[in-house]
């Protein structure tokens, strides 16, 4: 699946069949953070463990994300929200 075709699953109902990190990409990307971050939180991958960080970035939340970021052993992202959802889900598409 191309990072075109994810984006376009957000207009469906339901998440498409894809990893729990890529699930919660999608939900955020529909503003359901509460969902996103649920999933997450209880899956120990290092996978969801980036997706994690990303959303308490997202939040506000710098020193939990920080604490996310080197549980999957990424730096701290710099850059757009945007981006970092971007390249986070490329990154786990590429993986599937």
């Amino acid at each position: 699946m191309t990072l075109a075709d994810f984006r376009n699953t957000t207009q469906e109902t339901d998440p498409p069949a894809v990893s729990i990190p890529l699930q919660a990409l999608w939900y955020d990307a529909k503003g359901d953070w509460d969902k996103a971050h649920q999933l997450v939180q209880d899956d120990p991958t290092a996978e969801s463990a980036w997706v994690h960080a990303y959303l308490h970035r997202k939040e506000g939340d710098l020193s939990n994300a920080h604490y996310w970021y080197r549980r999957a052993n990424k730096p701290p992202f710099t850059g757009t929200l945007e981006t970092e959802w971007e390249q986070i889900a490329q990154a786990l598409l590429s993986q599937s």
